[in-house]
C-alpha cells in the first residue's frame, strides 16, 4: 500500500516538517519505494515536485524538506506500486483542470474491475494506474452532473462522496482532492489526521530525529490539520477517520463529515 500526507491551513504554511517524517518511509523506514510527489497551492496556481525514486534517497524530495513553500493546501504521496509500472507518468498525485481551478488527487489502495466499472471518456488518463483511471472518472461525472460551472461545496463535495463510495466499492480507496481551497479525505480503511491550533506545544517525528516548537512558528490565530495514513508524531493526539468516513476541510477547519455506508 501507499501513503498519503495533506494539509490544509487558514494561512500560508510549509509541510517541512511532515514530509521530513513521511519521505523516510520511502525506503527507508517504510517500503513505499515506489515513487514520490507533492503538490503545493499558491494561490490558483499549484506547483508540483515528482519522482519515480524512492522518497528517502531522492533529492529532489530531500530539497523539498529544505525548500520552505507556503501553502494553504498540499497533497503528498509515497507509492508501494501495485497497479502501473514504476515510471514518472504513474506517480501521484494526479492534476487535471477544470472549472478554471486544478484540481488534484492521490489514492491509496487497490481496485479490481476499474477499467470497466469506471467508464471514463472525457478526461484520459495518462498513465495505467487504477487510481489516476478513478480520478478521471471522477471528473467525468463532475462534468456530467454539473456542466460548466462549478456548485456550491455542499452539493459538490456529498456528490463527490458519493463517487468515492462506488470507487471504495471495488478494493481499497483511501481518497485525497482537493482544488486549492477545500479539501476532502475519505477513508476506506486507514486515513489520521490533526489539527494544530493555540495554544501550540512541540511535536517529534517518528521516522526522523526532529522536533518542533509549534509555539515559536505561528501566530495565535493559526489553525493548520494534517491528514495522513500512519500518524507521524509520537507526542501530539492523531484521530482516526472510520471506514466509510469523509471530511472536508477549508482553510484548516473542519467543515463537514459523514460516516456513510458502503455501497451494495
Amino acid at each position: 500500500m501507499c501513503e498519503l500526507l495533506a494539509m490544509s491551513a487558514n494561512v500560508p504554511t510549509d509541510i517541512c516538517f511532515s514530509f521530513s517524517g513521511l519521505m523516510q518511509r520511502g525506503g527507508n523506514t517504510g517500503p513505499h519505494s515506489d515513487g514520490w510527489g507533492i503538490t503545493f497551492y499558491e494561490g490558483k496556481g499549484c506547483r508540483s515536485f515528482k519522482d519515480p525514486m524512492p522518497s528517502a534517497h531522492s533529492p529532489i524530495a530531500e530539497l523539498v524538506t529544505k525548500y520552505p513553500i507556503k501553502s494553504e493546501a498540499v497533497v503528498c504521496h509515497i507509492r508501494q506500486a501495485n497497479s502501473g509500472e514504476v515510471c514518472l507518468e504513474n506517480t501521484h498525485p494526479f492534476i487535471r483542470q477544470m472549472w478554471g481551478k486544478n484540481w488534484t488527487y492521490a489514492h491509496n489502495g487497490q481496485l479490481k474491475g476499474f477499467a470497466t466499472e469506471l467508464p471514463v471518456e472525457y478526461h484520459l488518463p495518462i498513465g495505467t494506474t487504477d487510481s489516476e483511471h478513478a480520478f478521471c472518472w471522477i471528473l467525468d461525472q463532475l462534468h456530467l452532473k454539473f456542466g460548466t460551472k462549478q456548485v456550491a461545496a455542499n452539493i459538490l463535495y456529498s456528490f463527490i462522496a458519493s463517487l468515492v463510495k462506488k470507487i471504495d466499492s471495488l478494493g481499497v480507496a483511501n481518497i485525497i482532492l482537493t482544488d486549492g481551497e477545500y479539501l476532502f479525505a475519505y477513508c476506506s480503511n486507514n486515513l489520521h489526521w490533526l489539527t494544530r491550533k493555540a495554544p501550540f506545544g512541540q511535536a517529534s517525528l517518528i521516522d526522523a530525529e526532529m522536533a518542533v516548537d509549534f509555539q515559536k512558528e505561528t501566530t495565535s490565530a493559526d489553525v493548520v490539520t494534517v491528514i495522513a495514513t500512519k500518524p507521524l508524531t509520537g507526542d501530539e493526539t492523531w484521530h482516526k477517520m472510520q471506514a466509510g468516513q469523509w471530511q472536508l476541510f477549508c482553510l484548516g477547519q473542519l467543515i463537514a463529515e459523514e460516516i456513510c455506508q458502503a455501497p451494495d
